[in-house]
């Protein structure tokens, strides 16, 4: 617990949280959540029994799992070890401002956001996320949640309104924080933003948990650039990631 933590540092458990997020950019709760959400992936990958997997991930009793298994991996254990089967993840695909784009809805919000160059691609990389889980194309209702999406992208105003369904490991979800406090028109280097979540060393993984979003745009992973201002190393290829910048700079002026 916070208390025993804090106690075991000689600190009061309200500086304990104070620092605790100061220095990793999340809460002690939420990393834990995080650390053990991690563990459980890794484990029920290797094909561990799914009661195994749930202790060797640090819950203390498997009902403290089940409460909160779909915050944990966003469908339940047994579904993640067969790699999403029987859960649904609606589709569209649709015109934005640089082309052709797919956006994905798991159960728990927007999931997916994916530019590309053509709709076999794109349909390609779903499956890829999400190898055996039901794709349903859009209905009407979800068809209105994409034009959002897409009118907010297009328009530049990409703080959605709409649940987002956001899946990653405690350093991915430090990382991806920090790259939507980034503003629009402004750029940092894969250093600057090592150096923003107290992980100076950790270039490499930092530009690892870039190309690892899967939500273009809404966590703006285009704005991390190479220390000399050159673009490298975008998810959806460099030119994209060019007119992305070049489009934020012209609105900034």
């Amino acid at each position: 617990t916070l208390a025993s933590l804090a106690q075991a540092v000689a600190m009061s458990p309200f500086h304990l949280h104070r620092l605790f997020k100061v220095s990793t950019g999340m809460t002690p709760k939420g990393w834990q959540q995080a650390w053990r959400a991690r563990r459980l992936r890794e484990a029920l990958a290797k094909g561990e029994p799914i009661t195994a997997a749930i202790y060797r991930a640090g819950f203390p009793d498997s009902s403290s799992y089940y409460r909160h298994a779909d915050q944990t991996l966003g469908m339940t254990a047994k579904q993640f070890r067969k790699g999403g089967d029987n859960v649904s993840v609606r589709y569209a695909l649709t015109d934005w401002v640089y082309g052709r784009c797919l956006v994905a809805e798991s159960e728990r919000g927007i999931c997916a956001i994916l530019p590309g160059d053509s709709d076999d691609a794109l349909l390609a990389e779903l499956h890829t996320l999400f190898p055996t889980a039901r794709h349903e194309p859009a209905d009407a209702s979800f068809q209105q949640r994409v034009r959002q999406v897409v009118a907010a992208i297009n328009t530049r105003d990409v703080l959605l309104s709409l649940p987002l369904d956001i899946q990653g490991t405690a350093f991915q979800q430090q990382v991806w924080q920090a790259l939507c406090a980034i503003p629009c028109g402004e750029t940092v280097s894969y250093q600057q933003l090592a150096a923003t979540i107290g992980k100076p060393t950790a270039v490499r993984a930092v530009a690892s948990a870039c190309g690892a979003n899967k939500l273009a745009m809404v966590i703006p992973c285009h704005r991390v650039v190479r220390r000399d201002g050159a673009l490298s190393g975008y998810r959806w290829g460099v030119r994209r990631k060019a007119q992305l910048l070049k489009r934020e700079a012209q609105k900034e002026e």
